[in-house]
């Protein structure tokens, strides 16, 4: 039923390969060729998928499954998408909506639409509505009512109490201090990629002067920068997101959600784990710059199961993340060319982001037929635009 085109997308000596054509119209929400997550989720769920492409299994490494095991995950599939409101989002994005939303539909499961907005200085309003209208855009057609999504629209500043309060349960358990280093001392105490890094003379702090300090962080009793909590795991770890990573910060400003009701708030690498467990997420699916990050996901989970705070267990998964030749895909350098007044707005249809490309006409079934095309897995690729174009054009005829 399908016939296989086999090109070859160089970049930095790497290469990508199997692009499925024909009978696109058939199986456009459904066409993703089997993976290494999707072969991951069969193994813990016991569940077969629906409508994944029907070609022979790759022999590589990432494609071998282990010997059957019982179903470690028993209830449905749930996914998130969880940008963070401080930009547009851009062709990049594409890639992880489709296949968050298309993994959930595969194994019956649900995907939540979450915004993981921790970071008041860069978070406006404008960048929330225009994502969930960009979300529901590229989803269209593939689901009854507006909003693709299963459930409200959840945002992490709807947890902060939580997350505050999960903070307060490391301090007591010993896992969590406050720190008075300056950013500079931190990045020197911190070491390097070769070089073990230092304990800060504040890591043994007691427990009540920790919560003491903490309390007042909450209260607003001291300036930005003056204090952060730190979570206590190793300085000398060879994974430096593991050195005493910070949790909270001190920010006085006003955040687009919660107003002026907190001026402490917690880092993404602390948040993300902690609202994936509050939702029941059993699969964070996230690109590969947080693979490093991992260690530190699973510590968060741990910690906080022993404490009884939480009780689900969600699994981070990385995948490669999409890049486009000559394509720019960095929200900081696409707020450059709007903010410098070197294009009309994010929408622009110049502009690689998913409004530009709604201006500019594409349909959302071809932007969801590139993502299935490009394909999942973890090398890293550089994919020519014109395979994009070749995707337009198959959609309008």
């Amino acid at each position: 039923m399908f016939s296989l085109r086999h090109s070859v997308l160089a970049s930095n000596g790497l290469a990508v390969a199997l692009v499925v054509t024909s009978c696109l119209a058939s199986v456009s929400a459904f066409a993703y060729a089997p993976n290494f997550i999707t072969k991951i989720i069969v193994e813990e769920t016991g569940k077969n998928p629906v409508g994944l492409v029907d070609v022979e299994e790759s022999k590589t490494e990432e494609a071998t499954i282990s010997d059957p095991m019982e179903p470690i995950v028993t209830g449905p599939v749930v996914t998130r998408f969880p940008p963070e409101p401080n930009g547009y989002l851009h062709l990049g994005h594409a890639k992880a909506v489709s296949f968050n939303f298309a993994v959930a539909r595969m194994f019956g499961g649900d995907c939540h639409m979450r915004l993981d907005d921790t970071n008041p200085s860069k978070e406006e309003e404008e960048y929330v509505e225009s994502i969930l209208e960009d979300v529901r855009w590229i989803q269209s057609g593939l689901y009854d009512g507006d909003d693709p999504w299963t459930g409200p629209v959840r945002t992490t500043s709807d947890n902060f109490s939580f997350i505050y309060d999960c903070a307060v349960a490391l301090i007591k358990q010993g896992d969590a201090y406050v720190d008075s280093l300056s950013a500079e001392e931190m990045r020197e105490y911190r070491g390097t990629l070769t070089e073990p890094g230092k304990d800060s003379p504040h890591r043994s702090r007691s427990i009540d002067e920790n919560l003491d300090l903490f309390k007042r962080m909450k209260a607003g009793e001291f300036p930005e920068g003056e204090y952060v909590l730190r979570a206590k795991i190793d300085m000398t770890s060879p994974n430096i997101n593991m050195r005493d990573p910070a949790l909270f910060r001190i920010k006085h400003e006003s955040h687009q959600n919660t107003g002026d009701e907190w001026c402490l708030y917690p880092m993404y690498d602390f948040s993300h784990p902690i609202t994936d467990a509050i939702e029941d997420i059993t699969h964070s699916l996230c690109t590969l710059e947080f693979e490093d990050h991992r260690p530190f996901y699973d510590w968060t989970i741990e910690k906080l199961r022993s404490a009884e705070l939480l009780t689900a267990r969600p699994r981070q998964i990385e995948f490669s993340r999409l890049n486009i030749k000559n394509t720019v895909l960095s929200k900081r350098k696409l707020i450059q060319l709007v903010e410098g007044g070197h294009v009309n707005g994010w929408d622009d249809p110049r502009m690689p982001t998913l409004s530009g490309m709604r201006r500019r006409g594409v349909p959302p079934a071809a932007l969801r037929l590139f993502c299935e095309r490009v394909g999942i897995s973890k090398a890293d690729s550089n994919i020519d635009f014109q395979v994009l174009e070749d995707c337009i054009r198959d959609e309008l005829d």
